[in-house]
């Protein structure tokens, strides 16, 4: 077991904590760049135990130090662990930390999604479209994870996937499942079908075909679109329009809810 690389810290205006300074307002201005921040024991578990991506540092409340001493034995040797009274943290962060558990990664390259279907991820894949609400891209991520997903794949006009609060309630599965960000939902799809994929775009519109009546091809993707306006009319047109019955008058729910109904049913009837 190695040696944790301990800094203590009792300035808030140490320049080595600039990755935390000012969290929520960087959050707002995409000021993090090349890096993310995660919260919280169980999205750093993820982020030291299962991640793929690399640790720059932590940052932690010194109350924090000894009920985490099992996971801090899994921080790389060449990661900072920097640890200040709650005061002190609150004042860098920006907001009170009542946590008191912040770490850094770093990105490193995010593959645009025509790039990473070279690679031929499992079927099912999840693709987004236009959704720049961080809960749902979040909670998008935690159930394509619980319910099998080999990949999931968004385009420019999402949120990314890897800010502060879609990790957080993600629980950690932005960090582990594989993605890809960027392009058009045009490109998306186009470049889905062209690697053998069936896509299945989730609709209310009643020509959709019932989610159940359908057989599952042996690659298959389930395109989710943003809450209100829901996916446009090319991009349905250029899939299968896929509808999962309600009662009468009802025709919407939640996106990320849509998502889990129609893994959770390919899960169930691949799996």
């Amino acid at each position: 077991m190695h040696s944790m690389l301990l800094i203590p810290v009792s300035d808030p205006a140490d320049p080595r904590l600039e990755a935390y300074t000012a969290i929520r307002e960087k959050d707002l201005t995409r000021g993090h760049g090349a890096r993310f921040i995660v919260e919280g024991k169980v999205t750093l578990e993820t982020l030291l135990t299962r991640s793929r991506f690399a640790v720059e540092s932590l940052f932690l409340a010194e109350s924090r130090l000894g009920p985490l001493a099992e996971l801090l034995a899994q921080v790389p040797e060449d990661a900072p662990v920097y640890a200040a009274p709650q005061d002190v943290m609150d004042r860098i962060a920006g907001f009170p930390m009542h946590r008191g558990v912040l770490a850094c990664g770093l990105k490193g390259d995010v593959p645009v999604p025509a790039a990473f279907l070279q690679q031929a991820p499992p079927s099912p894949l999840l693709l987004l479209s236009g959704l720049s609400n961080h809960d749902n891209v979040g909670a998008c991520f935690r159930n394509a994870a619980a319910f099998g997903a080999g990949a999931v794949l968004l385009d420019a006009q999402c949120c990314d996937p890897l800010y502060r609060k879609a990790i957080r309630v993600s629980s950690g599965a932005s960090l582990t499942l594989p993605f890809a960000h960027g392009g058009t939902g045009a490109e998306m799809v186009t470049a889905v079908k062209a690697a053998g994929y069936e896509v299945w775009a989730m609709t209310p519109r009643a020509d959709g075909a019932p989610l159940r009546e359908l057989s599952i091809p042996p690659r298959l993707a389930i395109l989710l679109g943003a809450e209100g306006p829901g996916l446009p009319d090319d991009l349905i047109a250029a899939c299968t329009p896929v509808r999962i019955p309600m009662s009468e008058g009802f025709d919407s729910i939640n996106v990320a809810t849509a998502g889990a109904i129609a893994l959770s049913h390919v899960f169930g009837l691949s799996g």
